[in-house]
């Protein structure tokens, strides 16, 4: 469709409607505002433009965040110091993403004038538009994913056999590597993953060098706009006195899946991952029940009352009950009053080969996906 963020009032529309598609990762929306708002305080409008705006000969490219966003320990930070790791080179993290996108540019020998989010967060999504708007490049209506995932894998690219490699990456230090080649995708998600977990945090790397006809038959459409969509929703059901999670619910032809609070948090950063569980007990007609929710980066697996309920691929969004603001897990604490909204997944990861990426298996648990339809209507 496209569009153009140019006030702070819809950049704030906007990533909080990429934070709630990060279904609690996807990176900080605070850091995502951070990047559009220094675009806007220098005179620059930030354009999305539609897919079919795209030439099918112009070079794109997908620069994204690497890691996780696990809370740093006393004694990571200790290590950190140790090897010099203590005044980032980068504030902001689309001047991170715009030194990857040069570096891949300059190793592949092609000018790239166009740019796709890999995906929707808070953070993931505003920092490549900002790139493309400080660069003076394109950003289509579009992403990979339909939502924040852990894994590059998990991407309709890869669906699709299209290579992820070459990947350019950069830390917040500056330190910089070239991942040239690998022998599959598994690979170089893990190659990435372990640049991310030597620098103790998020790193910006760009990769997906691919035509645009191949864009354009890979790219899931119009997310870009639906972020804007949903986080005017919010805000707009806010100011009118009504319950956001029942407005963005039926917005997103969704389901209400809980109501209650924060009892219980357990996580940890492991192998750049941010793992854990959320416990909530039922308020208001869910009293007396309760939910749990697994995330690795982001929300993949929920029990109602101990037994499995929704799942990836399907899409579980927690808000807080009050304002309907999304909540990512390494902000989501102890005795928050939440709602959890439940979306179904874009069609291309409920097939077979999504199914294996991104179903309950692939996290190593042993359940049968039900689609969330067949399980909230009861």
């Amino acid at each position: 469709m496209g569009f153009t963020i140019s006030t702070k009032a819809q950049a704030e529309d906007f990533v909080r409607g990429a934070t709630f598609f990060g279904t609690g990762g996807g990176g900080s929306p605070e850091e995502g505002l951070k990047s559009l708002y220094s675009e806007i305080d220098a005179g620059r409008d930030i354009k999305v433009i539609d897919v079919h705006q795209v030439k099918d000969d112009d070079w794109t490219a997908c620069p994204y965040l690497m890691g996780s966003i696990a809370p740093l320990t006393q004694e990571k930070m200790v290590e950190m110091r140790s090897f010099g790791l203590s005044k980032p080179k980068y504030t902001d993290r689309k001047t991170l993403l715009g030194d990857a996108f040069r570096e891949l540019s300059h190793y592949v020998g092609k000018e790239i004038t166009v740019v796709v989010p890999i995906g929707l967060g808070g953070a993931n999504t505003p920092a490549p538009l900002a790139m493309a708007s400080l660069l003076g490049i394109s950003c289509a209506d579009g992403d990979y994913t339909g939502r924040a995932l852990p894994e590059i894998t998990q991407t309709t690219p890869f669906l699709n056999g299209k290579k992820v490699w070459p990947i350019a990456s950069v830390d917040e230090y500056g330190n910089t590597s070239l991942i040239k080649e690998t022998i599959n995708p598994l690979m170089a998600e893990r190659i990435g993953k372990l640049i991310s977990v030597a620098s103790y945090g998020l790193v910006g790397q760009c990769g997906f060098l691919m035509r645009g006809s191949d864009l354009k038959k890979v790219i899931i459409k119009n997310t870009i706009t639906e972020c804007r969509e949903i986080g005017q929703v919010i805000r707009e059901a806010r100011e009118d006195g009504k319950r956001p999670l029942e407005e963005v619910a039926k917005f997103g032809h969704g389901w209400i899946l809980f109501k209650g609070i924060v009892v219980k948090k357990e996580d940890q950063g492991r192998d750049g991952y941010y793992w854990g569980t959320h416990t909530v007990e039922g308020l208001e007609e869910y009293r007396g029940h309760s939910f749990k929710i697994w995330f690795k980066n982001e929300n993949h697996i929920s029990w109602l009352d101990e037994k499995p309920y929704v799942m990836s691929p399907d899409l579980i969004e927690v808000i807080s009950l009050e304002t309907g603001e999304p909540i990512t897990n390494n902000r989501l604490s102890l005795g928050t009053q939440v709602g959890v909204v439940g979306m179904k997944a874009r069609e291309v990861f409920r097939s077979d080969k999504g199914l294996e990426i991104l179903g309950p298996k692939h996290f190593g648990f042993q359940y049968p996906y039900k689609p969330i339809e067949e399980l909230a209507m009861k």
